[in-house]
């Protein structure tokens, strides 16, 4: 296991000590919950550039640079879909969501280490619910987490928009300063830090999803998510 790198010291707040205080816990979903290695989002991406493709009468390449544009352009392919080509969500959602997760194994890891970990539990995504109920039952650890809050819920504004994340801490009556969220998207947590969340950073491989990142707004960096939650259980971060 690669140790997590120390916190960083930010100015917007004081992260919380020890984390196993913390009265709620915001994670992500995809690449959050399960290794970026095992590449489940690969077979959404694939089915992104087919839906654009037919959709647009584009070329699968120029579908795919649009796809990428569009997400770092406006958080989501999706949303810069809608924005540009009045798209309709649900049938694209339902669409790109279509995939085979059993490349997904149950984790026992992450099972223990989300057992152990005291606090309320929420999936805060940019995908569906429909996939977010598929990849935490796959993953065996559904029953772990209260309430989820996807992309529909959200009206299909994407993280990293502040306003959803107002919507996030409303919505649960979370208190932000005793709130943690965990993220692969590095860019997705400066509005939670602004809020006086605490920020943990899932390093991906390769670091894809160092990109946008505002540094300043992370607490903590971490590799391997299982390991690192059993040692906030165990009162060493």
């Amino acid at each position: 296991m690669a140790l997590p790198l120390q916190p960083v010291q930010t100015a917007h707040k004081r992260a919380i000590k020890p984390l196993r205080d913390a009265a709620a816990w915001v994670f992500d979903l995809d690449n959050t919950l399960y290794p970026s290695t095992i590449d489940l989002f690969s077979q959404i991406d694939e089915r992104m550039r087919g839906y654009i493709s037919t959709f647009l009468g584009l070329d699968l390449d120029d579908a795919y640079k649009l796809q990428k544009q569009y997400f770092h352009e406006f958080g989501t392919s999706l949303r810069g879909l809608m924005n540009n080509h009045d798209i309709d969500p649900a049938l694209f959602l339902e669409h790109v969501h279509d995939i085979d997760v059993s490349v997904l194994s149950p984790s026992p890891a992450l099972e223990a280490a989300l057992t152990a970990l005291p606090g309320r539990k929420i999936i805060f995504t940019n995908a569906s619910v429909h996939h977010a109920e598929r990849v935490l039952n796959q993953l065996g650890v559904g029953h772990h987490f209260a309430d989820i809050f996807d992309i529909i819920e959200a009206e299909y504004r994407p993280k990293p928009e502040p306003e959803i994340y107002e919507n996030v801490v409303t919505r649960f009556g979370l208190d932000p300063h005793a709130t943690v969220m965990v993220e692969d998207m590095a860019r997705n947590l400066a509005p939670a830090a602004a809020l006086g969340m605490t920020t943990v950073w899932i390093r991906t491989s390769p670091e894809h999803g160092a990109h946008g990142a505002n540094f300043d707004c992370i607490d903590h960096v971490v590799d391997d998510l299982p390991a690192w939650l059993g040692a906030v259980v165990d009162g060493e971060i």
